[in-house]
C-alpha cells in the first residue's frame, strides 16, 4: 500500500519506517527543508535505539521517502496519515490542534479517489470530527474516510512497540475504512496481536485514558514511597508485593521524581481540560497532575537535605537529564525543575547525560556539561542519579568517592542498594527506601 505520513517528529518518523518495513511504500512529509535533507542524508533528527539502521534500511530497498510537499505522496496514498506535535496550549493546557487541523487542510487539497486519513497523532475527544469537516468543507465531493488510530510507542523501545504492539486501536465508523486498515497492519497477524475496531470517539479517548492511568499508576507509588520513608518501610518491596497481584501488574510502580516526556504531561493536563468542558471532571487525575508538579520541585529540596539543608556554594553533579534513558527527550524532564531550583538555591551544577546533553544546554542556562559520570563526580559535594541510563548502573564507586568533594549520594531513580552504598563509605539518600 501507498502511505503518506504528515509529520516527521517521533510518532511520524518511527512509524514511517516501521510501515516502510512492513513493505509498504511510505513518504514521510514535513515543512523543514533542512529536516528532509538530514534526513535524505541518513541524519536523524531524535535518538532512538534502531530507528538509523531502520530507516537506511527502508530507504535502500526504495520503500522510505522524505519530502517537503504532501501534494504528490497524498494524491497517490491509499492512507495518509497525520503525526504531527499537539503541544499543551499555553495559558489553558488544551491540546494545540493548530498543527492538525493545518494537516487536514492541506490534505483535503490533494485527495484524489478513496483516500483513508488517518490521526496518528494524540488528539481530544471529537476532533476526529473536526478534520472530516474541515476535509468535507474543502472538497464536498471527496471520497474519504477519517479514521482514529492512536500511537502507543515508549520512547526507547518505539520500534518494538510499533512491530510488537500490545494492541492496534482503530476508531472509525466508516465500513470502506476497516478493509485499510487491516491490510496496513496485517504483517502483525501471525503474532495475532488484536486489532480492536472501536467508534472513532472511543478511539480518541482510548489514548487519553490509557496515558491518564499510567500517570496516575507512577504518581501512586510515588506517593507510597513518601509514606514508606516516613514509616520505615521500602517502596521496592511494596511495589512489588502489589505488583505481584495480576490486577495491578509491576509495570509503572517504580518510584522516582516524577513523570515527565512529551506524552504523560501534556496528555493528563488534555484529559483534565477535555472532561472539564464536558462537564464530567476527572478528578484523580487532576490530582494526579498537581502531585506530579509539586513533586519534581521537591526533590531539590530532598537533594539539599543530603547536603544538610544548604546547597550555597556546593557543587552538584547531576547524572541524567533526559525524561528516561534511551532517548535524547527533554520535555517536561524532571531536570527542568530540579537543576534550576538548585541553582536558586546557590549550588552548581555539573551534568552529563549520554544523548541529551545537547537538547539540555538549549534549555538548561548555567549548567556545566561535562562528557562522562566521572568527570560529572568530579569535586562534587553531591552526585545526583537523575535518569536511569545504563551507563550509570555500574559505575566505579571506589574511583567516584576518590573523585568527590564529599561522598554523598542522591540517587533518585534507586538504582543502587543502600546497604552496599554504605559500606562503601557513601552517605547515601534513595527514593522510598531507609
Amino acid at each position: 500500500m501507498r502511505v503518506a505520513m504528515i509529520g516527521t517528529g517521533y510518532v511520524g518518523l518511527v512509524s514511517g519506517a516501521c510501515f516502510a518495513d512492513f513493505g509498504h511504500e511510505v513518504t514521510c512529509i514535513d515543512k523543514d527543508a533542512g529536516k528532509i535533507e538530514r534526513l535524505r542524508a541518513g541524519v536523524m533528527p531524535i535518538y532512538e535505539p534502531g530507528l538509523e539502521g531502520l530507516v537506511a534500511a527502508n530507504v535502500r530497498e526504495g520503500r522510505l521517502f522524505f519530502a517537503t510537499e504532501a501534494a504528490e505522496a497524498v494524491r497517490e496514498a491509499d492512507a495518509v496519515f497525520i503525526a504531527v506535535g499537539t503541544p499543551s496550549r499555553r495559558g489553558d493546557g488544551h491540546a494545540d490542534l493548530s498543527y492538525v487541523y493545518g494537516a487536514a487542510e492541506e490534505i483535503a487539497d490533494q485527495l484524489e479517489g478513496f483516500t483513508v486519513v488517518v490521526t496518528k497523532s494524540t488528539v481530544p475527544v471529537g476532533t476526529g470530527d473536526e478534520i472530516e469537516r474541515i476535509i468535507r468543507a474543502r472538497r464536498p465531493e471527496a471520497q474519504f474516510a477519517v479514521v482514529s488510530n492512536p500511537e502507543f510507542l515508549r520512547e526507547g523501545a518505539a520500534i518494538d512497540d510499533f512491530k510488537k504492539p500490545d494492541r492496534v486501536v482503530i476508531g472509525t465508523e466508516d465500513p470502506r475504512a476497516q478493509p485499510v486498515m487491516r491490510e496496513l497492519y496485517r504483517p502483525l497477524r501471525p503474532l495475532e496481536t488484536p486489532i480492536l475496531f472501536t467508534g472513532r470517539r472511543t478511539s480518541e479517548l482510548i489514548k487519553y485514558a490509557a496515558n491518564g492511568f499510567l500517570a496516575m499508576k507512577i504518581t501512586f507509588i510515588n506517593e507510597m514511597a513518601d509514606l514508606c520513608e516516613a514509616v520505615g518501610a521500602d517502596v521496592q518491596q511494596v511495589a512489588r508485593g502489589i505488583g505481584l497481584d495480576d490486577r495491578i501488574g509491576p509495570k509503572f510502580l517504580q518510584a522516582g521524581p516524577g513523570y515527565g516526556g512529551s506524552c504523560f504531561p501534556k496528555d493528563t493536563l488534555a484529559l483534565v481540560r477535555t472532561a472539564a468542558d464536558a462537564g464530567s471532571p476527572v478528578r484523580l487525575i487532576e490530582t494526579t497532575v498537581a502531585v506530579n508538579e509539586a513533586r519534581k520541585k521537591a526533590m531539590a529540596a530532598k537533594i539539599a537535605a543530603a547536603l544538610g539543608g544548604d546547597v550555597r556554594g556546593k557543587t552538584v553533579g547531576v547524572l541524567g537529564l533526559t525524561f528516561k534513558p534511551d532517548t535524547d527527550d527533554m520535555r517536561d524532564s524532571p531536570a527542568l525543575d530540579i537543576v534550576p531550583t538548585l541553582q536558586a538555591m546557590g549550588a552548581r551544577v555539573q551534568a552529563h547525560d549520554p544523548e541529551g546533553a545537547n537538547e539540555a544546554a538549549h534549555l538548561l542556562d548555567g549548567v556545566d556539561f561535562m562528557d562522562g559520570p566521572y568527570e560529572a563526580a568530579a569535586g562534587a559535594d553531591a552526585l545526583v542519579i537523575l535518569t536511569e541510563w545504563n551507563a550509570f548502573r555500574a559505575l566505579d564507586l571506589d574511583r567516584i568517592k576518590l573523585l568527590m568533594a564529599q561522598p554523598v549520594v542522591v540517587d533518585l531513580r534507586n538504582v543502587y542498594d543502600p546497604t552496599e552504598m554504605a559500606a562503601s563509605g557513601f552517605r547515601y539518600a534513595s527514593v522510598g527506601r531507609a
